[in-house]
């Protein structure tokens, strides 16, 4: 018999932090960042949180954005493939170290994805890495609390 309590409703108990995490998600959806990385960010970010609700979003919503099937399957091998550019796989290198952060994001890491990018475009691929995986994170501790 499973006798854990319902864990907290985040929503409820803290709306205003919840409208602020929101409202990052809604300055990174009206950024300059293309559909193409946010959501190559957000599945391998929640493939790596190992985060079912996200898995089974943001493919859906990246196959809405034009994404193909093939690139989708491939993306937790991205390394050993040849179907994503050099701009994607430096994002894809810097979601994983975010994503899995232990002590820092080495300077190679930093600097493959900085010869890619101007600052600008660089600073929002790291907040929609932040954001996403505060995401999975939140919602995998309030366990569906935020799927409403």
């Amino acid at each position: 018999m499973n006798t854990m309590k319902k864990r907290i409703d985040i929503i409820d108990t803290q709306p205003e932090a919840y409208k602020a995490m929101s409202a990052m998600e809604n300055y990174l959806k009206a950024s300059q960042l293309t559909l193409n990385h946010k959501e190559l960010i957000k599945i391998r970010a929640s493939q790596l949180n190992v985060f079912a609700f996200c898995i089974n979003m943001h493919p859906l919503d990246a196959r809405k954005a034009g994404e193909t099937e093939q690139r989708i399957y491939l993306l937790n091998a991205w390394k050993e493939t040849d179907f994503f550019t050099d701009e994607e796989k430096a994002i894809l290198a810097l979601t994983e170290v975010v994503s899995l952060i232990q002590n820092h994001v080495s300077d190679e890491t930093y600097q493959r994805a900085a010869e890619q990018f101007d600052e600008t475009y660089l600073a929002l691929i790291i907040m929609a890495i932040v954001t996403i995986n505060s995401w999975n994170k939140l919602a995998a501790t309030a366990q569906k609390a935020l799927q409403k």
